[in-house]
C-alpha cells in the first residue's frame, strides 16, 4: 500500500514538474547499475572462496 501510495506521489510530482521525470529515471539505471556491478564483485568474491563449476560455467568474465 505504501509503494502504490509512493507511485500515486511520484505521478503527481511528475505532472506538475516535467523534468522530475528524468532524475527518476536516471536514479532508477544508476540504483539498478549499482546494484549489478555489487552483485558481480561479490559472485567474483565468492568464487574465489568455493571453486565450483556450476560457478565457472555461468559467470565466466
Amino acid at each position: 500500500m505504501a509503494f502504490g501510495i509512493l507511485l500515486i506521489f511520484a505521478g503527481v510530482l511528475i505532472a506538475i514538474y516535467p523534468p522530475l521525470l528524468s532524475i527518476i529515471v536516471a536514479s532508477v539505471l544508476i540504483l539498478f547499475g549499482v546494484t549489478i556491478t555489487m552483485m558481480g564483485y561479490r559472485i567474483k568474491k565468492m568464487q574465489k572462496r568455493f571453486d565450483d563449476p556450476f560457478v565457472d560455467f555461468f559467470f565466466r568474465f
